[in-house]
């Protein structure tokens, strides 16, 4: 025990209302710091893990595409009309200003297809966040599928922090 008495006889607090959901890992159990679910709202939970499960994906991503070009171009024009070949675009933050603002609208269009069409919010409707009809983590064995979701959730936390630093360090020395 501590001097709050032991955690483990405080099981009808709204604090343990996610302790078995995907993504609570060792050692820190659910981390919750700022008390964001103590109410035990299940909604807000889900939408929260949705984001997060979003945001992390994209983030993998990111990350993939910020160290890609270091090691491999496509060959050819990216934007015709401007002669602008991919091998001229710089890496990192400095290809934001390279690319035309036509391509910037097709990035744009393609996000938000996806929101729209693939259903940011299907928990809302029944599904479990994160599942959009497609399925990249399968399995038939119920504990190696969770154990796979929460490798998905703790890579995509790591991805976050590390395209963040990716840019914060461009930003800062411009490499």
């Amino acid at each position: 025990g501590s001097a709050w008495g032991d955690w483990a006889n405080y099981t009808d607090s709204p604090l343990r209302a996610f302790e078995g959901e995907l993504g609570v890992q060792a050692p820190l159990g659910y981390w919750d710091p700022l008390g964001l679910s103590s109410d035990g709202d299940l909604a807000t939970f889900q939408r929260r893990r949705e984001t997060e499960i979003k945001h992390g994906r994209v983030s993998m991503w990111a990350a993939m595409g910020y160290i890609a070009p270091e090691f491999f171009r496509w060959p050819g024009l990216l934007a015709p009309s401007s002669k602008l070949e991919f091998a001229d675009v710089p890496n990192g933050l400095a290809a934001c200003s390279k690319v035309p603002g036509n391509g910037w609208a097709q990035v744009v269009l393609f996000c938000g297809s996806v929101e729209t069409y693939w259903g940011y919010d299907k928990y809302t409707k029944g599904g479990n966040p994160g599942e959009y009809g497609w399925k990249a983590i399968t399995s038939t064995d119920p504990e190696t599928r969770k154990r796979k979701l929460n490798a998905e959730l703790a890579n995509g936390r790591l991805a976050m922090m590390a395209i963040i630093g990716m840019f914060f360090q461009d930003g800062l020395t411009g490499s």
